[in-house]
């Protein structure tokens, strides 16, 4: 596996990284666009306020929504400061953000300095909340026949019972198929679904009320509640960082 490098690089939006995986733990960051990274578990998506951690050996592939600045650290599979041992996106704080951004920026010796700016980094990250934002992929055909359908639009608001009518599967089947294979119940996920759904579409600069009626939220109002609790702001500040970033 090769080494992962330590470097800051520029995607277009829609660009992608095909699936591969390195020797070393990752961090990777998106100063400005959001990144979505997949693997077999699933898949992560993490706007400018939050990293993905991607522990060593763990084949993921990633994608760029909105202009993407991204941001990439290489760690040495010893340097565990979480412990993690699967994909997860971490909470940034301006500390941590300039330490990543600092990091990134050359010369990447192994100067005194820079032992002890890693060092910074790495007591940073053990103290960075992790977030719940991972979108767990199915096993079962039939939850992954009806995660397709709900894939293809996210706004299909039907419920269970009826789109299991569609695939073939009882509500109560499928409801049980998702705790045990997803780990989570079905409105779990299909919130979830529609977060990463809105945050690609924020990326691409909608206006806040067609993303939520794109998602399937019933109310411009209701979708910025959810997007509020699960990201700790609001989706009209998203968009406000994304233009600074942009313009800075």
């Amino acid at each position: 596996m090769p080494k992962a490098p330590t470097r800051a690089q520029q995607l277009a939006s829609r660009a992608t990284i095909d699936a591969h995986r390195h020797d070393d733990h990752q961090i990777i960051y998106a100063a400005r666009g959001v990144l979505a990274i997949t693997t077999d578990a699933g898949s992560w998506v993490a706007p400018a306020n939050r990293a993905i951690w991607v522990p060593a050996g763990t084949v993921h592939a990633h994608e760029a929504h909105g202009e993407l600045e991204l941001h990439l650290i290489g760690l040495p599979a010893k340097d565990n400061p979480l412990r993690l041992t699967e994909p997860t996106v971490l909470s940034v704080g301006p500390l941590l953000r300039e330490l990543i951004l600092a990091y990134t920026r050359a010369p990447h010796d192994d100067s005194p300095e820079r032992r002890r700016l890693r060092a910074v980094l790495l007591d940073q990250l053990r103290a960075s909340p992790q977030e719940p934002v991972h979108l767990p992929a199915p096993t079962d055909p039939r939850l992954r026949a009806l995660c397709h359908v709900l894939r293809e639009d996210p706004a299909d608001n039907r419920t269970l019972a009826e789109l299991g009518k569609e695939i073939g599967a009882s509500d109560r089947t499928l409801s049980r198929l998702c705790k045990a294979d997803l780990g989570i119940t079905f409105p779990q996920w299909r919130t979830q679904l529609r977060l990463h759904h809105a945050l690609v579409l924020l990326a691409d600069d909608l206006p806040v009320t067609a993303v939520a009626h794109a998602c399937g939220w019933s109310s411009a109002s209701a979708f910025i509640d959810v997007f509020r609790r699960t990201f700790n702001h609001t989706p009209t500040a998203f968009l406000a960082g994304r233009r600074r970033s942009a313009s800075a």
